[in-house]
C-alpha cells in the first residue's frame, strides 16, 4: 500500500480503475495517510444519520483519530462532511490532487447488485483520446469494491463542476433506488469473474454466492451518487462493460463508438 506525495501514486488517473485505494486513506494535497478502523458495528447492521457518522469517526491512525487529523489540517470535520460514492477516478490521489480537493477521506466499500461501468463519453482533459468517466448500472448478485469519499459541501460542488467540465447536467447527482453499498475490510476480495455473469439475452445477473460481508451497510438515503446523463454507459449487444472486466485503454479500442448506449434511467432505478 502506498503512502506519501500523491505525485507517487503508482497509477495516473487515466489508467483507472488501476489507480485506486486498497486501504480507507486519507488524501491531503502534500501526503496521502494510510487509515485504520479501530472498532466496528455488526456486519449486518445498517447505518444511518448520527450512527454513521460515528462508524466513520472511528477510522484514524495509530497516534490520530480521522477528525483529529482533519482538524489539524484546518479541515471540515467529518459531522461536516457527507459521504458520496467516488466510483472512477475521483477516488485517485493524483487526481484529486490535479483538482485541489483539499482533505478528502477515502474509505473502502462493497458494491452489491450494482456494478462500475464506463460511462459513453469522453472526456478530452488530460490525455489524448481522452478519459472515460465510470457510472453505474444494475446487476442482480453481483458485488465489487469501491469507495466511499467524506466530502464537504465545497468538496461536493468541486466533484460535480469538475465531472461536468463546463457543460452543465452531464452528470447528476442523485440517490440509488437499488442495489447496496457496504463497508469493505477485505483488500483482497475479488469480483465476480466475466464467466460468472449469466445472460439470457435480455438481462445479466450473478447466481454464485457472493463472499462474507465485512462491514455493515450504508443507508442509501444518506448516500450520495453521481450519475452520467449523456448517453448512459455502452450498450455492448445488451450487455455492459464492466470496469474490473475492461479497463480503460481496451474499452476505448475495442468498444467506444462501436455500437450504441444504454439510457441512465433505463440502467439504475434512482430516487
Amino acid at each position: 500500500m502506498h503512502q506519501g506525495p500523491p505525485r507517487q501514486w503508482p497509477y495516473a488517473s487515466s489508467n483507472s480503475p488501476l489507480s485506486l485505494p486498497e486501504h480507507p486513506v486519507l488524501f491531503t494535497q502534500n501526503e496521502v495517510f494510510l487509515l485504520e478502523r479501530f472498532s466496528g458495528e455488526p456486519s449486518d447492521a445498517v447505518l444511518a444519520g448520527p450512527d454513521l457518522m460515528d462508524y466513520m469517526r472511528r477510522f484514524g491512525t495509530a497516534t490520530a483519530s480521522l477528525d483529529e487529523m482533519l482538524a489539524e489540517l484546518g479541515a471540515p470535520l467529518i459531522a461536516d462532511r457527507r459521504p458520496i460514492l467516488l466510483q472512477g477516478e475521483l477516488a485517485n490521489p493524483y487526481r484529486l490532487q490535479d483538482i485541489k480537493m483539499g482533505p478528502l477521506p477515502l474509505l473502502t466499500v462493497r458494491l452489491e447488485g450494482i456494478c462500475r461501468t464506463w460511462a459513453d463519453g469522453l472526456d478530452p482533459r488530460d490525455a489524448y483520446p481522452g478519459i472515460h468517466h465510470v457510472t453505474l448500472a444494475r446487476t442482480p448478485g453481483w458485488w465489487e469494491r469501491s469507495h466511499v469519499g467524506l466530502a464537504s459541501k465545497e468538496q461536493l460542488k468541486r466533484i460535480r463542476e469538475w465531472l461536468d467540465n463546463g457543460v452543465r447536467s452531464t452528470w447528476r447527482p442523485v440517490k440509488l433506488g437499488e442495489g447496496g453499498v457496504r463497508f469493505e475490510h477485505n483488500s483482497d476480495l475479488e469480483p465476480p469473474a466475466p464467466s460468472d455473469v449469466e445472460w439470457d439475452g435480455a438481462a445479466e445477473k450473478v447466481s454464485i454466492e457472493s463472499p462474507p460481508i465485512t462491514g455493515p451497510s450504508i443507508s442509501l438515503d444518506d448516500l450520495l451518487v453521481v450519475v452520467h446523463t449523456r448517453q448512459g454507459c455502452y450498450n455492448h449487444r445488451g450487455r455492459l462493460a464492466r470496469c474490473v472486466h475492461m479497463l480503460q485503454r481496451q474499452f476505448h479500442q475495442d468498444l467506444y463508438r462501436k455500437g450504441s448506449s444504454h439510457r441512465w434511467d433505463e440502467i439504475l432505478t434512482l430516487r
